[in-house]
């Protein structure tokens, strides 16, 4: 039997568009999710292992290990694609969002990596991790300061874990910026942002699920990242 990939925050936008495609192609898949949504439903239907998960605390992430080596002998990869989204504010001690940040973005997928490296090794069958980052890795961000920090500790554990973890796991980053605006995005933000890019495009989930597959099907791409931004970083 086919070992499943763990994508971890599959419950909406690219997380479950990866796990429909991958069911659709026979790949079996293990999802997590934090809050539930009738997405969860269709996919455990589908027939993906759905766990709920909480990785904003060290019990949460510890909790979820368990279950998982529970759940599953073997990965074929993991996806860290669970992100949370907090600006700094001025009612909130700016600790607490740095902690929250660095503890979903970059302690969940250090703690999963080590406690499932057995997971992944197989042999003579290579594997993956893929840590999902961001564009403002590389410009920063003036009301996500800790948001675009813990993403940039995120995509420096790829490139020490593509270390500890060759040759039979291959370890990269995707870092995506404008993928699929929100519903909520009014006309005016919408135009703006389109703009920040070569491409002015909104691309859809499907360039990520395509860039996803790409990192999984190539056997000499390790320890790196790939800009998924349509040129953003040249205007």
């Amino acid at each position: 039997m086919t070992a499943p990939i763990l994508i971890t925050g599959a419950g909406q936008r690219i997380g479950l568009a990866f796990a429909r495609a991958c069911l659709a192609q026979g790949q079996p898949v293990i999802v997590t999710y934090r809050t539930y949504r009738p997405a969860v439903d269709a996919l455990q239907k589908a027939g993906a292992q759905c766990l709920h998960a909480d990785f904003s605390t060290k019990e949460g992430v510890n909790a979820f290990i368990n279950t998982l080596r529970q759940t599953t002998d073997r990965l074929r990869a993991i996806v860290h694609n669970a992100s949370d989204w907090m600006p700094e504010r001025p009612d909130t001690d700016p600790s607490d969002i740095m902690q929250a940040m660095m503890q979903v973005h970059v302690m969940a997928p250090y703690c999963i990596n080590l406690a499932c490296r057995d997971l992944l090794e197989q042999g003579d069958t290579t594997t993956d991790i893929i840590h999902m980052t961001d564009y403002v890795v590389e410009k920063g961000s003036a009301k996500h300061i800790a948001y675009a920090a813990s993403k940039a500790a995120l995509a420096n554990l790829t490139l020490s874990f593509s270390r500890l973890l060759a040759p039979g796991i291959k370890v990269n980053s995707v870092a995506p910026s404008l993928i699929l605006f929100n519903d909520g995005d009014n006309e005016e933000y919408r135009k703006k942002t389109l703009k920040k890019s070569l491409m002015a495009i909104e691309p859809g989930v499907d360039a990520a699920v395509q860039t996803l597959n790409f990192l999984l099907s190539n056997p000499y791409i390790t320890g790196r990242t790939i800009p998924l931004d349509g040129g953003r970083h040249l205007v």
